[in-house]
């Protein structure tokens, strides 16, 4: 072969690949770490009674409830500095022979942690309606859209995310008493 040739076969090979330059990636990129969802025992339970207390047997019990699911994914933000997360909480309610009705109020919290830090927290009230011969549920929520804070020292593995009901001082008791934490 001669050497004209191989010249100009290496110019052609050379002139076919410069348009996959451009093609080539500037960076790595990959998706970014997102949050530790976390479920702590004590806030993940809620168990509701009528009648005088503080002795109850299965016949005063209005519902129970536990949370059972928290989920999510993330993306960048519109910026470098933003972390686009979507949450959905997942939770199975069960109707209790002594619920008044076929509707409970239930409120339903998530927070965001950075180490033991609450860096925020919004309570969702959750209002349920059992159909006719249904006495349990399990509902998964809508996405529930947070934008955290990123920078080069803190990823979205700086934070967690914890989801739970808002419960009263005696509903918090009685859990950490059955040994929910």
């Amino acid at each position: 072969m001669s050497s004209g040739f191989r010249f100009g076969a290496l110019v052609c090979v050379g002139l076919l690949m410069l348009p996959l330059l451009g093609c080539a990636p500037t960076a790595n990129t990959f998706a970014p770490v997102c949050p530790t969802p976390r479920l702590i025992p004590a806030l993940a339970d809620v168990t509701r009674y009528g009648g005088p207390g503080p002795a109850h047997d299965v016949t005063d019990l209005i519902l129970q409830a536990r949370v059972v699911a928290v989920n999510g994914s993330c993306q960048l933000g519109d910026d470098k500095d933003t972390l686009a997360a979507k949450v959905q909480v997942s939770i199975s309610i069960q109707r209790g022979p002594a619920m008044k009705g076929r509707q409970a109020d239930v409120p339903l919290f998530l927070a965001v942690t950075e180490g033991k830090t609450v860096r925020d927290k919004k309570v969702y009230p959750l209002h349920l309606t059992f159909p006719p011969n249904v006495d349990r549920l399990t509902i998964t929520s809508p996405n529930i859209d947070l934008d955290l804070p990123v920078s080069g020292d803190r990823t979205g593995a700086a934070y967690s995310i914890i989801a739970g009901f808002q419960l009263s001082a005696a509903e918090l008791a009685a859990n950490r008493q059955a040994g929910g934490g």
